[in-house]
């Protein structure tokens, strides 16, 4: 479980637009899922460059942190993720906002511990 809970803290440079390689390498999971995920949920809408590139904005990563968190977290299969955040999509984005805000600060006191010993 705490493998689990360390891979939702994504360790990306702050910047304006990420590559799939990056976004998939940070989640843990193949770019041909990212790509998939893409295709089953309308909330992720990546910018494609001339060459065709995705490029997720940080709102993408959000909606792709609550996607891996219904999927791959709670178990949900895609059409019972895709219902559940039609039915109440705020409750389910505010729960996952307070799990991932106190994820980071569990992230940050691992850091504080480990800089300690």
């Amino acid at each position: 479980m705490l493998e689990i809970a360390l891979r939702m803290h994504i360790d990306l440079p702050e910047k304006r637009y990420y590559k799939i390689g990056e976004v998939s390498k940070a989640f843990g999971v193949n770019t041909s899922l990212v790509r998939f995920w893409e295709q089953e949920f309308d909330i992720l809408k990546p910018k494609k460059n001339n060459k065709g590139n995705r490029l997720f904005t940080g709102a993408d990563l959000q909606n792709l942190k609550l996607i891996y968190h219904l999927v791959k977290e709670k178990g949900f299969t895609l059409d019972g993720a895709k219902k559940k955040m039609k039915s109440n999509p705020k409750a389910v984005i505010g729960n996952h906002e307070i799990i991932s805000h106190l994820e980071n600060i569990k992230q940050e006191l691992i850091n504080i511990k480990n800089q300690l010993t």
